[in-house]
């Protein structure tokens, strides 16, 4: 039985994110059911999904302002690096960590969906950004400077300490 189902909890208003989540879902679905001939082909087809998915994600966050360095991308890229991982172990024979790694996304996937996922979805709705064309129809929203760190105050640099006043 698969780790995870869709559910519409998990739609973001933004069309082609959504769509690609469901392949997520589905591909994960049916590594997490795979029988142990068939888990390696079917792991390569999330893992490519996945990479294309991430890219995806990660051109809309460049194409809004988002530095390449900011925490979505970043977390793209230490995903994606482990399951290669296991779909290399996996080519060897060893089934074991693909397993586990479905278990697993089954738990990180809702998680990122409902954070970075879900602030990328608001920020390009608030920009008007059009995932078909590129096109960004609110450039006035466009944040001034590139997105670093994930964009939210707990990343942001923190002022510097004022001294206190003297007490009088």
């Amino acid at each position: 039985m698969p780790t995870l189902l869709w559910s519409d909890d998990f739609a973001l208003g933004v069309t082609e994110m959504d769509a690609t989540h469901q392949e997520f879902v589905a591909l994960l679905a049916d590594a997490s059911r795979a029988a142990d001939a068939d888990l390696p082909t079917c792991w390569q087809a999330l893992v490519e999904h996945t990479a294309q998915h991430f890219a995806r994600e990660d051109a809309y966050m460049l194409a809004t302002r988002f530095a390449a360095t900011n925490c979505h991308t970043t977390h793209h890229a230490m995903v994606l690096n482990v399951m290669r991982q296991g779909l290399a172990m996996g080519q060897q024979g060893d089934l074991a960590p693909m397993r586990q790694m479905a278990r697993e996304l089954a738990t990180w996937f809702p998680q990122h969906a409902d954070t970075m996922d879900a602030a990328l979805a608001l920020h390009l709705q608030r920009v008007g950004f059009d995932p078909a064309t590129g096109a960004v129809t609110h450039a006035s929203a466009l944040p001034a400077e590139a997105i670093h760190g994930c964009g939210g105050g707990s990343c942001s640099p923190a002022e510097e300490p004022q001294p206190a006043a003297a007490a009088a």
